[in-house]
């Protein structure tokens, strides 16, 4: 029994899940507060927010998880949360939900005609690994620069991680986190007294339609949710090896569940990068194969976040931030290896994925698309003109050399 419930609930998976819905959470859920109240949402409304945001990446990311046995985690678009914040200034929230109906469906129809799908299939695979690359470098890099004036808590973890690489390799990140909530609490920065317990309620709206809004909000949203989120979502599954995924699938359920839940609140649900990154990884589990519990348990952590959607303010006050992102920083190391090391694996693209790279590190956004998109467009246009057509062999010229080549020695080149 004990043996049975291990394999469902392996620690690392379960801290996988736990980070995983921590980063996702504390980076960015005071944009969607800030979002709310600009249509003018209230107390009640802000949780109710929450519980769809919740119940939506939850019943997501197990149902998806367990569907494909992949690590498949979703999230709220953050970039189009931040474009909410000044879309929906002066924008009813009957008018609000309507642009997140009309958003939701267009990523529906996106994922039931399969085009994303056909233009992931084009893209080259050292340029999906530069771009993850790319857009998780900055937890990498910020993983020591916390450490200016937050030393004590970003060091000690660093330090337990190295240790437990050396002695116990799959929990050294479960480690580093214990280590930091020590540290954290010993200092007095860490303060669970803050944190108040309520269940939210869901609050419906019915859907106002408003062209003005459709054109300014909806399609904008729907624009950075498939540039921004989707796409990089889509090269963190390659990057780690879950190319058997199907694509097409995933985009349509995340675009249905957002359609079924957008009266309450639901906005821009879209597959995870950065924190489906920490799930993908082999921090979560040594076995790629058992990597979906990892999924499924960030499922979990997100159902509580959205019932419990009124605690998510005070919990925000009560971890420090420099623990937050520490952790994501040590749990995502690996995953930025292995996306560099498949980058620069093949010299043909080496050039076109380090263009994809830095272009995607550097956070650029233009037309309010991030720099995801754009760093994948700056390697795609790389590749278009630096590669060289090969001139095609002719059949005779072909014949001639091929006896040729046998006879002469290899001079030990395989």
């Amino acid at each position: 029994m004990a043996q049975k419930l291990c394999r469902v609930t392996p620690v690392t998976a379960v801290v996988a899940g736990l980070i995983t819905v921590l980063v996702g959470v504390t980076s960015s859920a005071a944009i969607v507060f800030t979002a709310a109240e600009a249509a003018g949402a209230g107390p009640r409304e802000l949780t109710s927010w929450m519980l769809a945001l919740g119940v939506g990446m939850g019943v997501t990311c197990i149902g998806l998880s367990l569907r494909y046995k992949a690590p498949v985690v979703t999230a709220w678009s953050t970039p189009g949360a931040a474009l909410l914040v000044s879309g929906l200034d002066g924008v009813t929230m009957a008018q609000a939900v309507g642009a997140f109906l009309v958003s939701a469906a267009l990523v529906v129809l996106s994922g039931l005609t399969g085009w994303f799908e056909r233009v992931m299939g084009r893209i080259p695979v050292p340029l999906a690994a530069g771009l993850l690359a790319g857009v998780l470098v900055q937890f990498g890099t910020g993983l020591f620069a916390r450490m200016n004036g937050h030393f004590a808590v970003v060091f000690s973890m660093f330090a337990v991680y190295l240790l437990g690489r050396r002695l116990l390799p799959r929990y050294a990140v479960v480690a580093a986190l214990a280590a930091g909530v020590a540290v954290a609490a010993v200092q007095g920065s860490l303060r669970p007294g803050r944190i108040r317990f309520a269940f939210a309620e869901p609050v419906f709206t019915a859907p106002a339609f408003s062209w003005q809004v459709i054109v300014s909000v909806a399609l904008p949203l729907f624009v950075v949710t498939m540039a921004s989120q989707n796409l990089p979502g889509v090269a963190v599954l390659r990057g780690d090896g879950y190319d058997r995924v199907p694509v097409s699938p995933l985009i349509t359920w995340t675009g249905a569940t957002n359609l079924l839940l957008a009266p309450f609140g639901c906005f821009g649900l879209n597959l995870a990068a950065i924190t489906a990154a920490i799930c993908t990884g082999p921090e979560a589990h040594e076995d790629p194969d058992r990597r979906y519990l990892a999924g499924v348990w960030a499922g979990v952590f997100y159902l509580g976040v959205g019932v419990f959607g009124g605690t998510v303010g005070s919990l925000l006050t009560a971890l420090p931030t420099a623990l937050i992102l520490g952790i994501a920083g040590l749990g995502l190391l690996g995953t930025i290896g292995n996306s560099l090391a498949s980058a620069l694996s093949d010299e043909s693209a080496r050039e076109a994925a380090v263009i994809t790279f830095l272009a995607t590190a550097s956070g650029v956004s233009l037309l309010g698309v991030g720099s995801a998109f754009w760093g994948l467009l700056a390697g795609a246009l790389t590749v278009a003109v630096t590669r060289r057509r090969q001139r095609p062999v002719p059949q005779a010229e072909t014949a001639v050399a091929r006896p040729d080549r046998t006879e002469q020695p290899t001079c030990g080149v395989n």
